[in-house]
């Protein structure tokens, strides 16, 4: 049994919100007891214990909207590229790493992927994957890389047509196979979903193959009009808007996340409603792509979940909440925008979304919940409580202040080292395997 004590603790439980001086008692992979420090280590004398001395305990972060196979793109050079728009973005970009993506490369960007998602305190993720140039076994070489880590996921491939319908079907086949593969793990570690690019880029005859191929009990994960081309494409060639679509397809439904839902409209708002289908906002993309700003507030309010993920351009929620935060407020022109509604997406919208997925209670500080925890190094210097820590979270901090990261029950980060991986060595056989990459694409 472990106890982390002596700290501030916000537990997002609403009977029991905050504990100046608390502790957490942790017994395998769950939350045994939250509480004062002196009531929690009086009823586990003998526990391990981990003095925080004085910093901020709170539950670890969710990620619904990862990308690994971009961890490579980070100061890579394309020749050529200089694209016009989302499209040219896509194909010139991101689709041209993916084609040259080898499982190696998959494996090893998993690998950064997860490193990075452990110093900034997130120890769920919803990932959504793609590499055309070996798409067979990619997902089992990242879970292979999530149980090396310790960071729990739920993975899909991105099914798209657009590099022919036989690598359409062998994405098709990938997501089942290891949808079933998920299905049977009993770790609460694993999951999977049929994922799908964009409805731009599926055929009705892959829409079908997808279907008939998609196991019982799981959703699709799908970009949903992140581009203003992706609703021009929909009703050019389909006379119907994209979420219509996707609903005479049954996609919808409350195993499907939707990512971005940038161009819908208040019909398709109420589909999403009432299907019960959850939907994912990425504001640093959206903004980098200038792409737009989707209506999140409106669908908020409208009591659609919705959660906050980063699209693989951060793996900071911190600092995806403060883009999000500044975004809407500038696009609304109201400064008392996104002030709720952002850490509402981020600490219930996400835990809920993932619940949908993983059976033990996430995001919470509570008995019975998923040991996930974090400890942040803040020493606040304006008072600090319930009333007032989302602030001092905005404004006071961000991911790197992150010390310990603990995911079901296992410590895997302490005082900012690592405790079960060769950090060194997995970056040196990142950049050796990055390098290799961008010659690839460069000739």
């Amino acid at each position: 049994m472990l106890i982390l004590g002596n700290g501030r603790v916000i537990t997002r439980d609403v009977k029991n919100p905050y504990l100046e001086n608390g502790a957490v008692a942790i017994d395998g992979a769950t939350i045994k007891k939250v509480g004062s420090l002196d009531d929690v280590r009086a009823a586990y004398p003998r526990a391990e214990f981990m003095d925080v001395k004085g910093k901020l305990i709170m539950p670890a972060f969710i990620n619904t909207h990862e990308h690994i196979y971009s961890a490579f793109a980070r100061g890579l050079s394309i020749k050529g590229y200089s694209p016009d728009g989302f499209l040219e973005i896509l194909d010139g970009q991101w689709w041209t790493i993916d084609r040259n993506l080898t499982l190696e490369d998959t494996y090893l960007s998993a690998m950064a992927t997860y490193i990075d998602c452990i110093k900034n305190g997130v120890t769920t993720i919803f990932d959504h994957h793609a590499s055309f140039g070996a798409i067979r076994d990619s997902l089992f070489h990242i879970e292979k890389a999530a149980k090396e880590t310790g960071v729990r996921s739920c993975l899909c491939y991105e099914v798209s047509d657009r590099d022919g319908k036989e690598k359409a079907k062998d994405s098709v086949i990938e997501n089942a196979e290891f949808i079933k593969h998920a299905l049977k793990d009993n770790t609460g570690m694993i999951a999977g979903m049929m994922g799908m690019h964009a409805q731009f880029t599926i055929s009705d005859e892959t829409m079908e193959l997808a279907a008939a191929n998609k196991p019982d009990g799981v959703g699709y994960h799908i970009h949903v009009a992140e581009g203003i081309e992706d609703l021009h494409h929909c009703l050019k060639h389909y006379g119907k808007r994209i979420v219509d679509r996707l609903y005479d397809w049954d996609i919808l439904g409350e195993k499907t996340l939707l990512g971005h839902c940038i161009y819908v409209n208040k019909h398709e708002m109420d589909l999403i409603k009432d299907t019960n289908t959850m939907v994912v906002h990425n504001p640093e993309s959206n903004m980098g792509n200038a792409c737009g700003c989707p209506p999140t507030m409106e669908l908020v309010h409208k009591g659609i979940l919705t959660g906050l993920g980063t699209d693989g351009y951060t793996h900071d929620m911190i600092e995806s909440w403060k883009v999000a935060n500044i975004l809407h407020k500038h696009h609304l022109c109201d400064a008392g925008a996104a002030w709720a509604e952002v850490p509402q997406m981020l600490f219930e919208g996400n835990p809920q979304i993932a619940n949908r997925y993983f059976e033990q209670k996430l995001g919470v500080l509570e008995e019975g919940a998923a040991a996930d925890v974090i400890v942040m190094n803040y020493d606040p210097l304006t008072p600090f409580g319930a009333d007032n820590c989302n602030g001092h979270i905005l404004f006071g901090m961000n991911g790197r202040d992150v010390v310990t990261t603990v995911a079901n029950g296992k410590i895997l980060m302490k005082d900012r080292e690592l405790q079960h991986i060769d950090e060194a060595k997995v970056m040196a056989d990142c950049r050796q395997a990055a390098g290799a990459l961008a010659k690839r694409i460069n000739g």
